[in-house]
């Protein structure tokens, strides 16, 4: 299953991985998403952030943008949402941090990837997260999550 790109984290029925197991260098199963407009606008409606360069083309490219871009928070969930699978669950995410870099466009497939640079003695797990669009931009660097890892 290493390397496979999983379709649906939240479906997985994993268990947060055993700290014996889980070594320095280890990555975490890449999850890809195709982010839509109908996706963005459900964003800034749940989320309040109607901001035009999400929601008007008209206005985004009078801004210098090639259209409406995603929400970077909608970005850090699908984040979330693959280091929390790989994790055995949301709440075994126990932080995540991460720099909006590039934009994600409708029709972009975001892949998000990790890589774990540490784990210490109470089963805690340090990885490097991060993730680009399919065409090659990186959206989300810099980032950081902490994982809490099965005894």
């Amino acid at each position: 299953m290493p390397g496979d790109v999983a379709d649906d984290p939240s479906d997985t029925g994993v268990t947060a991985p055993a700290a014996s197991e889980v070594a320095i260098g280890d990555a975490v199963t890449p999850f890809s998403r195709t982010v839509t407009q109908e996706q963005i606008r459900a964003y800034a409606d749940a989320s309040g952030d109607h901001n035009p360069i999400h929601l008007d083309p008209d206005f985004a490219r009078y801004v210098g943008l090639p259209g409406t871009i995603a929400h970077g928070l909608l970005e850090m969930g699908i984040l979330a949402e693959a280091i929390a699978a790989w994790a055995g669950g949301n709440a075994n995410l126990l932080s995540l941090s991460c720099r909006f870099s590039k934009p994600l466009l409708p029709g972009d497939t975001i892949i998000c990837t990790g890589t774990v640079v540490s784990v210490d003695d109470s089963g805690v797990a340090t990885l490097a997260v991060g993730a680009s669009s399919d065409r090659g931009d990186r959206v989300l660097t810099n980032g950081r999550a902490t994982v809490r890892l099965s005894r």
